[in-house]
């Protein structure tokens, strides 16, 4: 699971992966987390032991298949077991099929849909062992709907990530492990925030797509939405829940707005 965060230790925005971590810890769910920045995810580790969570991280490039088999291993060296994967990692890029590169393209893939495959892929052999298991997956709504900015690898990929969630999870629906996907909308997360301070005309722009918006609800959600989302997919009381995309975006895929 990607859990770094950045800012500072004391910010008020959490990220999706760090409020998830958060929200698990505080139902006494053991994180092991990893992110790209070591010094990220060493934030939220300590963000949360602060708080009387227990929380290792190590670093990780989860596109690759040998970094993601190390922190497998090294988690069942610690603890013997895996109940629960949240697969956190994902970056946008705008651009249309003319005007993105194909090393753009392939990027966009392994960052948003490959690592959830690798991690699935180490992983599941563990939980089918175990005979149970839970896993789930961030994608967006971006992969339901067009959301006014070009964003077409993004799309795609997210689109993909809701699919593998269903298929997987009847795959794996008779072997005790339960696949569901959270699928958050404009959240005020670091990484929207980066944005608007970015030099970058382009991410300038995706910053006013995703806050000049027309979510029913009339403001954004935050990475505590998506979090809690995540914590009921995990928890008891979604014993009968899998293959489902729980969309959590104030209303907007509902509507005619963008």
């Amino acid at each position: 699971m990607g859990v770094g965060q950045s800012g500072p230790e004391d910010a008020q925005t959490w990220g999706n992966g760090a409020a998830i971590a958060r929200m698990l810890s505080y139902n006494k769910v053991k994180i092991f987390g990893c992110d790209l920045s070591l010094g990220a995810a060493e934030l939220t580790a300590r963000r949360l032991r602060s708080e009387g969570g227990v929380c290792d991280v190590t670093t990780a490039d989860v596109t690759k298949s040998s970094d993601v088999q190390r922190v497998v291993d090294a988690i069942m060296s610690k603890y013997g077991r895996i109940d629960i994967l949240v697969n956190n990692v994902g970056t946008t890029v705008s651009g249309d099929p003319v005007t993105l590169t194909e090393e753009q393209w392939d990027k966009q893939m392994n960052i948003n849909l490959k690592t959830v495959y690798l991690a699935c892929h180490s992983v599941l052999p563990i939980m089918e062992k175990q005979g149970s298991g839970c896993i789930i997956n961030n994608a967006s709504i971006a992969g339901l709907r067009y959301l006014g900015k070009p964003q077409v690898a993004y799309n795609a990929a997210k689109a993909a990530v809701i699919h593998f969630t269903k298929v997987t999870a009847v795959l794996y629906a008779a072997k005790g492990i339960r696949i569901n996907a959270v699928v958050p909308g404009f959240m005020m997360v670091p990484l929207v925030e980066q944005f608007g301070r970015s030099d970058d005309e382009a991410e300038r722009e995706t910053y006013r797509k995703i806050t000049e918006n027309n979510v029913p609800m009339g403001r954004m959600g935050d990475g505590h939405d998506v979090a809690n989302a995540a914590t009921f997919l995990a928890s008891q009381s979604a014993k009968y829940i899998t293959g489902h995309p729980l969309v959590v975006d104030g209303g907007l895929t509902c509507s005619t707005g963008t």
